[in-house]
């Protein structure tokens, strides 16, 4: 159960969509004076070298963030019949993308981009004195280097490292003492009842800590499982009566292929996306305009696309 390592994705296609989110969010959320609470379920080491062992191995950074920064460094010469999301890149970018961008530039030195902060380190930065941030991380590995690079912060207080199942911990901190927080949930799904785990772990949040704002990222792969969590996190906040978005990011297609000798081809994670429970009213029109601006810089295919809905 101890297999996976975020390390080895780290600022992949899905990380741009989920980080991209999470800040949008947090800049909303951050706007009222009281003290916002946000729980990170699974919140893996926290900062990642892109030029490290695991992100090289991987390289599917090269995909994600590192794609969008050789995009804006050499934008593809124009085509004929560009789309409205091409255009729209060319009168600059989703103000979301850019906040994205610069975030993560507040990591690096200029120039560089070598250090990817995952959401502990993306949401602390944000946060305000009076805030707090309860990460929790259950692989031992990945849990000590967590404890090691949040103590650089010398944030005190402000950050408690839970070495817990996050499915499980959160439960005895909602509803937390200023009544106003964030939960972001983005287990690995290696595990196949983590599917299962996600979607009652909203539900028991919801009936402990109904107006608090919940964030689920997902894979979208070919297995049902998949495809049932953003129905099933719709069909709780409908009963709940809470209001719902789902943003959805497609990078290519997830047909196998197969090469020259017949090997099967598998393609990787083809799509990601995230189900947010009581989102911030600002969210969806400023996921329309960044989405498919993603969508454009980050295909692989003529499949790529995204998509943003939302109910209640």
């Amino acid at each position: 159960m101890f297999s996976y390592r975020h390390a080895f994705h780290a600022g992949n296609h899905a990380d741009v969509l989920k980080h991209t989110v999470l800040i949008a969010m947090l800049r909303h959320l951050l706007q009222k004076d009281t003290a916002l609470t946000v729980f990170d379920t699974h919140a893996g080491a926290g900062l990642y070298r892109l030029d490290g062992d695991y992100a090289e191995t991987s390289g599917e950074a090269a995909g994600g963030f590192l794609r969008l920064i050789a995009w804006l460094n050499a934008p593809p010469a124009p085509v004929k019949k560009s789309s409205a999301a091409a255009k729209s890149i060319a009168e600059g970018l989703a103000p979301v993308i850019q906040d994205y961008l610069d975030l993560v530039a507040s990591f690096n030195s200029k120039g560089s981009h070598k250090v990817y902060p995952g959401s502990p380190f993306i949401i602390q930065r944000l946060l305000r004195e009076r805030d707090k941030l309860k990460v929790f991380e259950l692989h031992p590995t990945d849990a000590k280097t967590l404890s090691a690079n949040i103590a650089q912060l010398e944030a005190g207080r402000q950050v408690a490292v839970l070495r817990e199942d996050g499915f499980e911990g959160l439960k005895k901190f909602l509803p937390p003492p200023a009544r106003r927080a964030l939960v972001l949930s983005d287990p690995s799904y290696e595990i196949k009842n983590d599917y299962a785990r996600v979607v009652a772990m909203v539900a028991d949040s919801l009936t402990r800590f109904a107006t608090g704002s919940y964030a689920v990222w997902y894979p979208l792969i070919p297995r049902p499982e998949a495809h049932d969590v953003p129905r099933k996190l719709k069909t709780l906040a409908t009963k709940a009566g809470k209001s719902w978005l789902n943003a959805t990011l497609t990078v290519k297609s997830s047909k196998l292929t197969a090469d020259d000798a017949g090997e099967v081809i598998r393609p990787g994670l083809p799509a990601s996306g995230m189900f947010i429970i009581n989102p911030p009213h600002t969210l969806k029109a400023a996921l329309q305009l960044a989405l498919p601006q993603l969508a454009t810089i980050l295909g692989q295919d003529q499949h790529a696309t995204s998509s943003v809905e939302s109910g209640g």
